[in-house]
């Protein structure tokens, strides 16, 4: 090669190498700033907010889910996934069609291109040097090709694609189920709190209250330091138990603005709803686990799974036909020399890896070992979810006797509290005890709210075993009121499918009308009928009068004795018709001192001791025995 033709190609390659190692060195590693850092977090706050719909009203249970499934991040992020899988498959079904692949250049060299020729035999040089082709000329060519062996695969990668959409889809309804359970389990707990919110305060005023009247009696020599200081101790350890059960179940509050995707700080409350009477335990536990096993999106992903895993099998053994290919097309030359600068073209071609049948024998065995893999891992699942439904039911069952155990101890705490009021006066010791029952009270009632909480959670894991989505099809509209309608509407449909009475069903609930008679002159019937009243609707019996409202009639009357005056208080309830429903008597004794607290806290001991019934016959009052003394 002539010296002048090296200088090019020689400088080419020196800038080259310049600067492939000055690019080396240009890159280094650099930390974000500060700066960055923030504008980061500015904007993913404003983004994990954006577009919100402002709280204007009490949160009903279905108004939560609503939130929960339109505004939360990782339901968000499940239907993100969702699209982005479709987007794949579009993708993949992309990859089936012909290659239509065009080519255009520009060609350029510093010198002739060409030759000269030699006789074979006797090695003479038979013409001068020669060139047919330009030094600058254009080149562009367009051809069509078909792959037949790609086609089949990229067809079933295209199948494997759309079943992994499926899977994407189960994935989400699971996220969704698993919201709606979080959100069951914490609104009833953090609705239990907001209904003893108020109570729990006053009950901790007077407690306050009894500790400086403590302090004040140590200070001033009326007691005992010893003694005062177990008074203070008793109040404050009353307190903390209090405490406890309010912040346990308060929390729940902060899991609800959690789930709704809320901004820290954002106030709200929830609707104060009506605790239904909680389903029978289901006892169809067969026709639960065929569901179950029909149902839930972990097995129908494992479907899916097998089915790609089948296509796979087939991809494999397609692999192993040979490859024909079908092309055709144009090109084009602007070299002057050419005889012909533009032509067409066409042609077929078949190719095969003959080493790729010596595989047959391994692709058999690892698909038949795939295939067993995934009938013993559905399998294993399967039995995962029959014992979740068996154990989900038993979980009910005994989540169902606790709060009925749970109710039953509330209402004996207060009535022992109601008992403690009456009979207590005005010394120091006497407070004590009776703030004592208080708390006791408060607590007990604490439990109750927990325990029916723990009992919808209960409810809502047998839904959750079972697979039922609780989500409909189709939601004309995305606007939250819609939205929390058409969920509250599948909500009933597919308990319904579980349960023979949903627990969030709606049940009759019939007004009282209360009276409160007999009383001696010297008591205030106000504040009597006042306290009354406070223990029914803080047990969620509504007060009121219509066509349907029940009469409940308290008639107190009293028996002096030798040491002491027996009060009697008849509790008679009573339809418009003026049909007697229930007859029941409750019997005391009464303080020396005959007073409106006294008897007002004998009244709502007497009315606690006749709550059950009485929430019977609000609920069913056609099927409801007479009850007498």
């Amino acid at each position: 090669m002539p010296k002048s033709a090296l200088r090019p190609v020689t400088l080419s390659a020196t800038i080259a190498l310049a600067v492939f190692l000055t690019g080396c060195g240009a890159v280094k590693p650099k930390p974000l700033t500060h700066d960055e850092v923030a504008a980061r977090v500015r904007n993913d706050q404003q983004a994990m907010y954006k577009g919100q719909e402002p709280i204007t009203g009490a949160l009903t249970l279905s108004d939560v889910m609503a939130r929960s499934l339109k505004y939360n991040l990782d339901y968000r992020l499940k239907l993100m996934e969702t699209a982005l899988s479709r987007g794949l498959l579009d993708v993949s079904e992309l990859d089936m069609l012909p290659k239509l692949m065009t080519d255009a250049g520009y060609r350029w060299r510093s010198n002739d291109s060409g030759g000269t020729s030699i006789g074979i035999q006797d090695r003479i040089v038979s013409l001068r040097p020669s060139t047919s082709e330009e030094r600058v000329h254009f080149l562009a060519d367009a051809t069509l090709s078909w792959d037949v062996l790609d086609f089949g695969l990229s067809y079933y990668r295209a199948k494997q694609q759309a079943d992994d959409v499926n899977v994407t889809d189960e994935r989400r309804r699971k996220v969704l189920q698993n919201i709606v359970q979080d959100v069951r389990d914490a609104y009833w707990r953090a609705l239990g709190a907001q209904r003893l919110l108020g109570e729990t305060q006053t009950l901790a005023d007077n407690i306050q209250a009894a500790l400086e009247k403590t302090r004040q009696a140590e200070r001033a020599g009326v007691l005992p330091p010893v003694e005062g200081l177990e008074y203070q101790r008793a109040l404050l350890d009353a307190m903390t138990l209090v405490t406890e059960k309010r912040q346990e179940m308060e929390f729940a509050k902060r899991e609800l603005a959690a789930l709704m995707n809320l901004q820290p700080g954002t106030d709200f409350t929830l609707a104060d709803a009506k605790e239904t009477t909680l389903s029978q335990v289901p006892s169809n536990l067969d026709q639960l686990e065929q569901m179950a096993l029909e149902q839930r999106p972990e097995l129908r992903e494992e479907d899916y799974k097998t089915r790609i895993d089948a296509i796979e099998t087939k991809k494999q053994i397609a692999s192993l036909f040979p490859n024909l290919n079908l092309f055709a097309g144009g090109g084009y030359d602007s070299n002057k020399y050419l005889y012909n600068e533009s032509w067409a073209q066409g042609g077929v071609s078949m190719s095969m890896n003959l080493f790729r049948l010596a595989g047959i024998p391994a692709i058999k065995r690892t698909n038949e070992a795939r295939m067993k893999v995934d009938d013993a891992r559905r399998m294993a699942l399967s039995m995962a979810v029959l014992t979740q439904v068996r154990v989900s039911v038993e979980r009910y069952k005994l989540a169902v006797y606790d709060h009925q155990l749970a109710e039953e101890s509330a209402r004996v705490d207060q009535r022992l509290a109601s008992v403690a009021r009456a009979g207590s006066s005005n010394q120091l010791t006497s407070d004590l005890e009776t703030l004592r029952t208080q708390a006791r009270s408060m607590v007990s009632r604490f439990q109750e709210a927990s325990s029916y909480a723990a009992a919808q959670s209960a409810y809502g894991r047998v839904l959750n075993s079972v697979g039922i989505d609780l989500m409909p099809e189709q939601v004309v509209g995305t606007d939250l009121p819609t939205l929390s309608k058409a969920i509250q509407t599948s909500l009933a449909g597919g308990e319904q499918q579980v349960f023979t009475q949903a627990a969030d069903a709606v049940e009759v609930d019939r007004p009282v009308e209360l009276s409160v008679t007999g009383l001696p002159a010297r008591v205030d019937g106000g504040a009597v009928r006042a306290a009354v009243g406070n223990v029914m609707t803080g047990n969620r019996i509504s007060l009121g009068s219509g066509d349907d409202a029940l009469a409940m009639e308290l008639h107190f009357s009293s028996t002096p004795g030798k040491n002491a005056t027996r009060a009697q208080w008849d509790v008679i309830v009573q339809d418009k018709s003026g049909k007697r429903l229930m007859t029941q008597s409750y019997r005391s004794f009464l303080p020396d001192e005959v007073s409106t607290r006294a008897v007002a806290a004998l009244a709502e001991a007497a009315t606690l001791s006749v709550l059950g019934e009485v929430h019977q016959l609000v609920a069913a009052p056609e099927t409801a025995a007479i009850r007498q003394p």
